[in-house]
């Protein structure tokens, strides 16, 4: 059973850094790849990024279905890209490099395929990062951050139980689903698509019935604690900032100057090759 978001303990520098530090290093670094299509800086953040997987030692197959989750994604967003609006990239760029044509409007040009490198682009920068922040941040730690940077600790702690029950989620829609076709309701790949997504309707009731229980479960243990009753907590997880904490952050600072002077120097977001 393949987890979509869950922690993976690691001894890296990347694990040890605080998850406030992680938290501004993922924004800023968000704001970075997204404020430009300068080609030549969205070329250096998809490096960077897996130069960090390296470095926190989370291997690429551990993070291999949501990365075939956001590829399937990445292509149908050009596919629809290119359909919708075939001259997109000309009316951005200001020129016409007609390579062959597929008839009517539907021309291959380079400024489009341009466009669309700089789109693919834009997925690798971003993506590999925000799973590389799921992966190395423990939800307790996490919620630590937000509270850190001024998020309300009770909104805080809901986004930490969110992300530890989502495991929990996966888990028992799989141990439902192995009780289902226990009972003969075949789930496998041997049925096509429709029955197996009526079958999978039989899995939905056991599981929000399931998922209640464990919130009330949950609700009635943090009011017989007290939660909420005070303003302010203290974090167990809270960790101070240390020299690398402050050399990320401010690499990840470093990172969104360059990409707000590239806009500058380029006139605006787009990086031109033809002019």
């Amino acid at each position: 059973m393949k987890n979509l978001f869950h922690y993976i303990d690691r001894d890296s520098p990347i694990h040890r850094l605080t998850g406030a530090t992680k938290l501004v290093c993922l924004l800023l670094w968000s704001f970075a790849a997204m404020s430009t299509y300068d080609t030549r800086f969205l070329i250096l953040l998809p490096i960077l990024s897996f130069l960090l997987f390296w470095i926190s030692k989370i291997r690429l197959r551990d993070v291999s279905f949501m990365l075939g989750f956001t590829a399937v994604f990445m292509v149908l967003n050009n596919v629809l890209v290119f359909l919708f609006s075939p001259q997109h990239g000309v009316s951005l760029y200001g020129t016409s490099h007609v390579l062959f044509s597929l008839g009517g409007r539907n021309v291959i040009t380079k400024e489009q395929l341009f466009y669309h490198l700089n789109l693919v682009l834009k997925y690798l920068a971003s993506i590999p990062i925000v799973l590389l922040f799921v992966c190395t941040t423990q939800p307790s730690e996490f919620a630590a951050s937000l509270n850190r940077l001024g998020v309300k600790y009770p909104i805080a702690y809901s986004v930490s139980l969110a992300l530890r029950y989502i495991p929990d989620i996966q888990r028992e829609f799989h141990e439902i689903s192995q009780a289902q076709q226990a009972r003969g309701i075949e789930m496998s790949k041997k049925e096509n698509l429709i029955k197996r997504l009526k079958s999978a309707s039989a899995i939905l009731i056991p599981l929000i019935l399931s998922s209640m229980d464990r919130i009330e479960g949950i609700s009635n243990a943090m009011l017989l604690r007290g939660f909420g009753k005070k303003k302010k907590r203290t974090w167990y997880m809270a960790r101070p900032f240390e020299k690398w904490d402050i050399l990320s952050m401010v690499f990840c600072v470093l990172l969104l100057a360059a990409a707000m002077a590239l806009n500058v120097l380029n006139g605006g977001r787009f990086w031109n090759p033809w002019q």
